[in-house]
């Protein structure tokens, strides 16, 4: 099973859904692995907790994930509490799947060494200095984050077990050709349909809405008539980037700069060759005689591109003479490198040379010697790399500076921005997700909008933004959250309420109506009785933008209509109409094409996909998952 876990890891597929399942892991947010709490727990998984801490951070970092994908929309969507308990409940569902999907992975056995998790560390990106590992930055980095080096490191293992389980779980699917053409005849598939549409716009002079009413929505929903908490902000910022350097960088430090590193300058020999093989088979001493036999004859004046051609069991080489293209140190086996590296002159060719592919023949047609880049090539790339590495040195020594001074006179900015020689700046008042840039990332955000920011009036601690690129933020004017007037809100509440009345107004007619399509009547008679007008799509496609969204997908569930009736069925659109759909025809799809590889490839992970839904279903389905209906998170903001 393990063995099978492990190899299946390696796949193409895996790859391709890793990725997916990466991202819901992030989401879960890392603050997740810190801590333990004493509260009512948000789920429990087999008898282990999921606390309150960890849904609190998760759900601050999707928060924080929407707000950078809907922008200034978010306020409004955050609204509504039904679409919130939404994001709650599904933070709490990713939380209870990683809690499973960590149980399975210790059932198995699933082990990552602490020599991988290390690896993984030096390999990160945030934690690199010029493609360097840089342990202070490391170190800084995770502190920023709530860890410590032994809890980040297990976090590390625990999200890279579940990779190794998610991973294998892809590797291992496939699907087959007919699979393949199944699938495709069934997305090609196309539907003749009929629909009346009943708007809701038709009826809306029918309804009205009372001042009570109004008072009394008002009244339950105080929550979506908030005005957002608005902070003004004093920060300073750093980045490597706009750093002026106290000193030039001269001509001679350049110089110095690449006499010491000119190795990396040197453009290693290159060799163009090509070769004639004979493959070992069954029987190593024939294909042996027969190369020696064949090297005879290259002694003997035998056109080299010519025995390729006729003789080499390399027929792709074969047919261009035996021509392997350019080499490198390192590309090839050691036997066949040694030998193509050990031709003096071009038109030279080896002995028989014995590979794990079999014995070769090899001839060198081209050389480029090794080379070095002279200065002047190399000048300006050298100039802009000492001025980086200077203006990184410079960076990380003022942000020292600011960490202190910001930390010391914790009620001002002014004595660090003038240490670093910063200018402090500041915004007017404004909602968490109106914040300019670069204050505009959750990192920044999930800081000031805490307690100590807001009521104590504190710096914050070094914010890093982006790799070389630091804030300081203070909280200059904080304004609570308030519930907007009933005068100022009372037209969006009528026309709320309006529409509802209208929407279900529309879908009481359009109940009626689909009783008498039930009951005989046609689709054109039930319109002509309305005054309304029957809208035929033919070849209606499963993609097609040409028909509302909940219209195409109720015509591709209805089934296939018999040879004496057709199919039908009532559809509520997004909007707030109402439908009436008729399928008259489904067209089928013949698939006669070979199967294209990205076709395969698509319907694999879709496959992939499927299945990893499915096994969350399943491992949910047979352990004891106790999850509250209703429980307090305490948010920041």
């Amino acid at each position: 099973m393990l063995e099978k876990i492990r190899e299946g890891s390696q796949g193409l597929a895996a790859k391709i859904v890793l990725g997916a399942v990466i991202l819901s892991f992030a989401l879960a947010g890392i603050g997740g692995y810190l801590g333990q709490t004493t509260e009512q727990p948000v789920a429990e998984v087999n008898g282990v907790k999921i606390t309150q801490l960890e849904f609190s951070r998760a759900f601050e970092n999707e928060r924080g994930r929407l707000e950078q994908q809907f922008g200034e929309y978010f306020e409004q969507i955050a609204s509504d509490p039904t679409y919130m308990a939404q994001i709650r409940q599904g933070v709490v569902d990713r939380l209870v799947q990683q809690e499973l999907q960590n149980q399975l992975a210790l059932e198995l056995g699933l082990r990552v060494s602490d020599d991988q998790i290390k690896q993984a560390i030096f390999e990160m990106p945030y934690f690199q200095i010029g493609g360097e590992f840089s342990n202070d930055r490391y170190l800084q980095l995770i502190r920023q984050m709530n860890f410590q080096p032994d809890e980040f490191r297990e976090y590390l293992r625990q999200e890279m077990t579940r990779n190794q389980l998610v991973s294998a779980l892809a590797g291992s699917d496939f699907v087959l050709d007919n699979e393949v053409k199944h699938v495709l005849a069934l997305q090609q598939q196309t539907r003749d349909v009929d629909y009346l549409v009943l708007s809701k716009d038709a009826v809306k002079d029918q309804v009205s809405v009372s001042e009570e009413e109004i008072k009394d929505f008002y009244d339950l929903n105080q929550e979506q008539f908030q005005s957002p908490e608005q902070v003004a902000l004093s920060y300073i910022e750093l980045k490597a980037s706009d750093i002026e350097l106290e000193e030039a960088i001269t001509e001679e430090d350049v110089k110095a700069y690449y006499e010491e590193n000119k190795a990396q300058y040197l453009e290693e020999e290159r060799r163009r060759v090509s070769h004639i093989l004979v493959e070992s088979g069954g029987d190593a001493s024939a294909a042996k005689a027969k190369a020696e036999a064949l090297y005879t004859q290259l002694q003997g004046g035998a056109d080299f591109a010519q025995l390729a051609e006729s003789q080499s069991d390399d027929i792709a080489s074969g047919e261009l003479g035996g021509d392997l293209d350019w080499i490198d140190r390192d590309m090839m086996e050691p036997e066949f490198e040694a030998a193509a590296f050990a031709l003096a002159n071009i038109g030279d060719f080896s002995e028989v040379v014995e590979s794990e592919f079999g014995f070769h023949i090899i001839k060198l047609t081209d050389l480029q010697a090794q080379e070095s880049k002279e200065y002047a090539e190399v000048a300006d790339e050298l100039r802009a790399e000492l001025e980086q590495n200077a203006k990184i040195d410079a960076f990380y020594g003022k942000q020292e500076e600011v960490r202190e001074l910001a930390f010391e006179i914790a009620d001002s900015l002014e004595a660090a921005a003038v240490a670093a020689n910063l200018e402090v700046k500041n915004t007017e008042l404004l909602a968490r997700n109106l914040l300019p840039a670069p204050l505009n990332q959750p990192a920044v955000t999930n800081i000031v909008f805490t307690p100590e920011l807001l009521e104590d009036g504190v710096n914050s601690e070094v914010i890093e933004i982006a790799p070389e690129h630091m804030v300081v933020v203070r909280v200059a004017e904080h304004k609570a959250a308030t519930v907007r007037a009933l005068e100022d809100v009372t037209a969006q509440i009528k026309s709320r309420l309006e529409n509802d009345k209208a929407t279900e107004l529309t879908k009481e007619k359009a109940t009626e109506l689909y009783a008498k399509l039930e009951q005989g009547t046609s689709l054109a008679d039930i319109a002509a009785e309305q005054s309304l007008e029957v809208q035929t799509q033919e070849a209606l496609a499963r993609q097609s933008y040409a028909v509302q969204p909940a219209l195409v997908s109720e015509a591709f569930k209805l089934p296939h209509p018999a040879a004496d009736s057709v199919s039908k069925s009532m559809v509520e659109l997004n909007n707030g109409d109402s439908a009436l759909l008729v399928v008259k025809a489904v067209k089928l799809a013949e698939i006669t094409d070979e199967v294209q590889p990205q076709q395969k490839q698509s319907i694999t992970r879709t496959q992939v996909n499927k299945n990893y839904l499915a096994l969350l279903s399943a491992l949910e389905s047979t352990a004891e998952v106790n999850k509250p209906s209703s429980f307090e998170v305490t948010e920041e903001n």
